[in-house]
């Protein structure tokens, strides 16, 4: 592939709904325009774009793709991106360094979950878009109505600026509204229909208009004569465009390859190119600079995506923002501050990789086998070191509980997922230090099981999965009191020690106190106590979870001169403790989490009334750009699966954020239901 100036450059994520039609419509543009001899089909897993086992076997797209288009000297890096809402993060990261973007209807949908979600981050990165109404030719398709629930929906004002030629099993093409010509399949150019003429006239007639309001020349010209030219229409529509007054509506069906030349020729006319978008803001050395999108300007290099295989190794793809980029050249990485080697630098068309001496301002490329780099990296000259800002993700709330199948896989369970998080932004583990599990966290059960396939088919680790459990803690509610005399006699040197306590509620987690008169303890025994009763309270003693809120006051004792040993009192001490916390009325506590639910009005009266279901205490309620907000304080056991139960009762509108707000004491009833399925699992677990 040759080079490509800056300005030849357009940057276009393709987004929607999930099916609306975005990885055919890639395929459709490259096949039509030479780069492929064949068209692919999503049935037969043999697509450009989605070239991973797994999006062959779901026959769904899980991975943004990038995918160059060659035309009329001009390169358009195609973005494909998910449009399955577990996989919004990969939406994210195209979008991020893209320069427009092309949201897709499918013609009988219309407007989805997905659409709203894709318009709305377009909305966030400032980014200039086309509204593309795909699938014309499918059964019961409905331009007019597709496009009806688009304008319902937002309140960007759309401006077709193509009609159908037909519908359906009918459609045959499209009519273009700049050039007054009629596109059949193949790009074969014919003069408009007769029975589509009027239609056509008066559909021109409101694109210059809107044309003419993208400056104020253009206006006094259409005022004085009445009309545009097909030129100074598209220019006219192209400023109205970058400055966000409107979205121009294109059709086709991309699959059959109609309406691809006059949508290839609107990319380049209307979209901006990497130097028409306005300048970033990097943080440098002496604080935050303005770099203008140039290959003079210092490098600032971000990286957007990584790919991690045993066999093809580690792929980094990045997006040039400032300067260019050349193989067999030495980066600097701010973030890890370490200096990286480029090797070859390839242009990516979904799995090929094609060599390239240099790549421009604006480019989107990739270099394999960088050692420290992860996704959202900077990279720059090490004497000019920059860092470019980092999309906002959203918090991923969907957890489960990780552990491996095997003892072979045991060994091989964190370099694994930080191999897998680093690819993914909006993928997490942790180590829950209270339940002593491995805790995974993603966007949904489907983004879950993608993952746990990946760790088998990449990296050949074998994860099962289970609900985490909640991280309960077990305190008392009373007073309580007992002692316990550690003895044992086998001949040679003994052990004896004996410990009397009282244990009471606190609100530290931990009090030791030593209430010892008269000297019938050493000093020097109370830190191997107080070693016992920490041991202790890190186990727990109800169900196994850790202990926190108790006051203990060591108050007598005994010693022997010859066998008291420490480790004799820390026995004592530990069993002294438990005796007695049994003793004071034990209790539990849960994690209470301060939940933010957000949904269309209309789902509000289901959301009131799930939450009475989860024992939730609603803080309040409000609205927020026409959408009802719920705050409550809900028991984290009541939203472990929170994610997919607030998807099905808004047909995905729904979104929700959660962080712990307190603990609070478990209800009697189910605290002994907690309790037995915690005995329950210890005698399993002893069995095996």
């Amino acid at each position: 592939m040759k080079e490509y100036k800056t300005d030849s450059l357009r940057n276009v994520a393709l987004v929607s709904h999930s099916g609306a039609g975005k990885t055919m419509l890639a395929e459709a543009l490259l096949h039509f325009t030479g780069a492929t001899t064949r068209l692919g089909r999503i049935e037969d897993g043999t697509t450009i774009s989605d070239y991973d086992e797994e999006e062959v076997r779901r026959s769904i797209s899980l991975y943004s793709t990038v995918l160059p288009v060659e035309y009329k000297d001009c390169k358009i890096n195609l973005l494909d991106t998910p449009g399955f809402t577990d996989f919004i993060g990969e939406e994210i990261s195209a979008l991020s360094v893209s320069d427009a973007a092309i949201v897709m209807v499918d013609s009988v949908s219309g407007r989805e979950v997905g659409t709203e979600i894709a318009w709305n981050y377009c909305e966030k990165f400032n980014l200039p878009r086309f509204l593309l109404i795909n699938k014309m030719d499918r059964e019961n398709a409905n331009f007019t109505k597709a496009l009806n629930t688009v304008a319902e929906g937002f309140e960007t004002r759309l401006v077709p600026v193509q009609i159908p030629w037909g519908e359906a099993a009918d459609f045959k093409g499209v009519v273009d509204l700049f050039t007054m010509k009629a596109y059949k399949a193949g790009g074969e150019v014919v003069d408009i229909p007769a029975e589509l003429q009027a239609q056509a006239e008066e559909a021109n007639l409101e694109l210059m208009e809107a044309a003419a309001e993208g400056s104020e020349s253009l206006m006094e010209k259409y005022f004085e004569e009445g009309t545009l030219s097909a030129e100074e229409i598209m220019k006219g529509l192209s400023m109205g465009v970058r400055n966000g007054d409107f979205v121009p509506v294109f059709c086709t069906a991309a699959t059959s390859e109609v309406g691809l030349t006059p949508l290839l020729d609107a990319i380049l006319a209307i979209l901006p190119s990497p130097a028409e978008r306005p300048a970033i803001t990097v943080k440098g050395a002496a604080g935050e600079e303005v770099l203008e999108p140039r290959d003079s300007s210092s490098t600032a290099v971000y990286v957007w995506k990584t790919t991690a295989d045993p066999f093809v190794g580690k792929q980094t793809f990045f997006r040039i923002f400032s300067g260019s980029v050349k193989s067999d050249s030495r980066y600097w990485n701010q973030v890890r501050e370490n200096e990286e080697r480029f090797g070859t630098v390839y242009v990516p068309r979904g799995k090929e990789m094609m060599p390239i001496p240099v790549l421009h301002c604006g480019d989107i490329g990739s270099v394999p086998k960088l050692s420290d780099t992860a996704t959202s990296d900077t990279l720059s000259d090490k004497n000019h070191p920059l860092i470019l800002p980092v999309p906002e993700y959203p918090n991923a709330l969907y957890r489960v509980a990780v552990f491996p199948k095997t003892q072979a896989d045991s060994t091989k369970i964190s370099p694994t997922l930080n191999r897998l998080c680093e690819e993914d932004m909006t993928l997490s583990w942790q180590t829950d230090t209270s339940t002593k599990q491995v805790v995974l966290q993603g966007m949904g059960d489907q983004h879950i099981d993608v993952i746990i396939r990946r760790a088998k088919t990449k990296f050949g680790v074998d994860f099962l999965t289970e609900l985490p459990k909640v991280a309960y803690r077990e305190a008392i509610s009373g007073e309580g009191q007992a002692q316990y005399r550690h003895k044992k006699q086998s001949g040679g040197s003994g052990q004896f020690g004996e410990v009397h306590l009282r244990v009471f509620p606190s609100d530290q987690d931990y009090e030791f106190v030593n209430d010892i008169f008269g000297g019938s303890i050493s000093s020097n025994y109370l830190p191997a106590i107080d070693k016992g009763i920490r041991n202790v309270m890190a186990e727990g003693i109800l169900s196994g979870f850790p202990i926190s809120g108790v006051k203990v006051s060591v108050y007598d004792g005994k010693e022997h001169p010859v066998d008291s040993k420490p480790v004799a009192f820390e026995i004592a001490g530990r069993e002294a403790f438990k005796l007695a916390f049994l003793s004071a009325k034990p209790v539990l506590y849960e994690p209470v989490m301060l939940v933010k639910v957000t949904v269309p009005e209309e789902n509000m009266g289901d959301i009131l009334g799930d939450m009475n279901t989860r024992r939730a205490r609603v803080q309040g309620m409000d609205t927020d750009k026409g959408r009802s907000v719920v705050t409550a304080t809900v028991p984290l056991a009541e939203m472990l699966r929170y994610t997919t139960d607030l998807r099905s009762m808004t047909g995905g509108r729904g979104m929700f954020e959660m962080e712990l707000n307190s603990y609070e004491m478990v209800p009697t009833h189910l605290t002994q239901e907690i309790v037995a399925a915690r005995q329950r699992e210890q005698e399993k677990e002893k069995e095996k």
